[in-house]
């Protein structure tokens, strides 16, 4: 049996909702079960990426003509229908019709009644909306800190960049990852017969890129579900190039002092440069996440300058673009491990930054990132 499209990415929101499930997990299996065409899949990806993404704008489409707020199921299906008309420009009467239809019964004339307002008094100008963060629909600390971090246009426009569906690249061996990714594994540096250790290894990436320099790389996670996950691409991957994966916590290395050629650190971050990836994060992540995560990077570095060789590489890397995970990050390290002195900051279309480097989503159609690289001076 073939479900109609928008009643399949409705049942998705609402597992998303409801289950806490995540879109960008959930959305590919229910598709990959589905009798969909081609062009029905990329409609529903649409449908549910981009509701849930501008979930907080849809919403102020509707209240505006709302006495009382609806329930669950039925804010799901204004979400959707607002998204049609205000984002997609659907015509008013296909966007319309097909969402009421998916209303639940008893509220099928006040759907109706709403999206119709919605259709007629579309925001045509910046200045229509509320604010910033309700017009780009994002947690006000969320625009907040990225205006304070990086000024008021870079943060206007990396957040704008972020709720554009995210482009796919796909390497010579297959693995699809983005191409910001791919240039932080080309500035490991990472050359054959060095020993290298990516100590925050899955989905595996970073690393089976690093492994397709004849370098011998030791890949690790710590918990027993990313490790699967990492073997698995693993041996889809690099089956035939060294690559050892292991349960390990990053903040205590199974690895002798000093035994390391080269180290990468892509640290566990708070995500806010890669949110057009999971259009669902913006809504998960909270503020005080930031400093959480911080202080664990703090601690995997530590880590990983005990167990770097004299002359041996440190690379830092992160998918946000917040000055608490990345230059007060490099801060950090130069007052707590002053014999790891900073490498040359890569070159365009990467940014300055401090002593290191960002990608902004903008400027290359990338994930947000920062990377700083390291020496090991002892």
């Amino acid at each position: 049996m073939i479900i109609e499209p928008r009643q399949l990415a409705l049942d998705v929101m609402n597992r998303i909702d409801s289950q806490g499930a995540f879109a960008n997990v959930l959305l590919p299996k229910v598709l990959a079960t589905s009798q969909l065409d081609s062009r029905d899949r990329n409609f529903v990806t649409e449908l549910v990426y981009g509701s849930t993404r501008m979930q907080r704008s849809c919403d102020f489409l509707v209240d505006r003509f709302l006495a009382k707020p609806p329930d669950t199921k039925t804010r799901s299906v204004l979400r959707l229908g607002a998204y049609q008309l205000a984002f997609m420009r659907t015509p008013t009467h296909a966007a319309v019709s097909a969402t009421v239809d998916l209303a639940p019964e008893r509220t099928r004339g006040l759907v109706n009644a709403v999206l119709r307002k919605v259709a007629a008094n579309v925001p045509e100008l910046d200045s229509d909306w509320p604010s910033l963060a309700i017009r780009l629909s994002y947690p006000d600390w969320i625009v907040e800190r990225l205006i304070d971090d990086i000024g008021l246009a870079d943060a206007t426009a990396a957040l704008e960049a972020m709720n554009a569906p995210a482009s796919r690249t796909e390497r010579d061996d297959g693995y699809t990852q983005d191409l910001g990714s791919q240039w932080v594994v080309d500035l490991v540096g990472a050359q054959a017969g060095e020993l290298v250790a990516d100590v925050c290894a899955s989905p595996g990436g970073k690393a089976t890129g690093l492994a397709a320099t004849d370098a011998t790389v030791l890949a690790s996670d710590l918990h027993h579900g990313r490790v699967r996950l990492l073997a698995g691409n693993v041996q889809r991957v690099s089956q035939d190039r060294s690559l050892p994966v292991l349960v390990a916590n990053g903040t205590k290395l199974p690895y002798a002092d000093g035994s390391l050629d080269r180290v990468l650190v892509d640290a566990p971050c708070s995500g806010l440069g890669a949110l057009r990836r999971r259009p669902d994060a913006r809504w998960r992540i909270t503020a005080d996440a930031v400093e959480t995560l911080s202080n664990l990077q703090r601690r995997l570095l530590s880590e990983a300058c005990r167990i770097i060789q004299p002359s041996g590489v440190l690379v830092y890397s992160v998918c946000t673009i917040t000055a608490a995970e990345t230059v007060d990050i490099d801060a950090w390290m130069a007052v707590n491990h002053p014999n790891f002195v900073p490498l040359e900051p890569p070159a365009a279309p990467w940014l300055p930054l401090g002593r290191g480097a960002m990608l902004l989503p903008q400027t290359a159609d990338t994930d947000g990132m920062a990377i700083f690289r390291y020496r090991c001076d002892s």
